[in-house]
């Protein structure tokens, strides 16, 4: 059974609410706390030097060139693509992600999946597009929304199957399960270059904001709800009920 969180009925007997183990532990915090340090620098610096920026500078047009000429017999798959970094499927995977959590007794990565995409997308459309308000054909465009999006999604998953300990049994399907949204993610990205919504570095900033993110959430679930020692439901029920059947005196 996994931590548990004490209740009391109506009655006042106590109950256990399952929460879920952390979702980092003592090991992963570590590298949590070392990714998302990094993803902030990036996101930060790469902001400086191109807060304002009206057209693409000389590395990003090499990329970008290279991606639309790639996919210029194919604009009409490239929105189908860019889909799941979009709000309605971002909200939907999240919400089927919390309910897998849940079933698994895991309430604090049931609160992480839905609160993941929020939170970045939050970050990325209300801070820091308009903070760098680097544009594209006029349009705010750093860092790029729908790779955040995207890539918040897998880095939950990622924390949630793969964070030791898990099931030696699953771990095929785990990892898979992991991989695909990870190609998923890259698909995402380089549909949003092929149709010129976004620069090359603006999905990397986006990747960068949506682990980030999922980093710190992590981070605070695991600082603000600590591991809960496992307790007897039964002890309170257990005396009342003592109490109750004892012989009159």
């Amino acid at each position: 059974m996994g931590d548990d969180l004490a209740a009391r009925r109506p009655g006042g007997n106590r109950v256990l609410i399952p929460r879920g183990r952390p979702l980092l532990g003592p090991s992963g915090r570590a590298w949590a706390s070392g990714l998302l340090a990094g993803c902030a620098i990036l996101v930060g610096l790469l902001g400086l030097v191109f807060r304002g920026q009206t057209r693409a500078g000389g590395f990003d047009t090499a990329i970008d060139t290279s991606f639309i000429a790639f996919f210029a017999g194919h604009r009409d798959l490239l929105p189908w693509l860019a889909k799941p970094g979009t709000p309605i499927p971002a909200v939907l995977i999240s919400a089927v992600i919390a309910a897998g959590c849940l079933l698994a007794g895991r309430l604090n990565g049931a609160v992480l999946a839905l609160a993941a995409v929020p939170a970045a997308d939050g970050l990325t459309d209300g801070l820091l597009k308009p903070l760098i308000h680097r544009t594209y054909f006029g349009g705010v465009v750093y860092p790029s929304g729908h790779t955040t999006a995207v890539v918040a999604l897998t880095a939950t998953l990622a924390v949630l199957l793969l964070v030791p300990p898990q099931r030696s049994s699953t771990r095929v399907a785990r990892v898979l399960l992991v991989a695909i949204f990870c190609v998923a993610s890259a698909l995402v990205a380089t549909a949003v270059i092929a149709l010129r919504w976004h620069y090359f570095t603006d999905t990397v900033a986006g990747a960068a904001v949506g682990v980030g993110t999922v980093c710190a959430l992590a981070l605070i679930l695991d600082l603000v709800w600590p591991p809960a020692s496992r307790r007897a439901v039964a002890g309170t029920a257990h005396k009342r009920q003592a109490r109750s059947t004892a012989s009159p005196r």
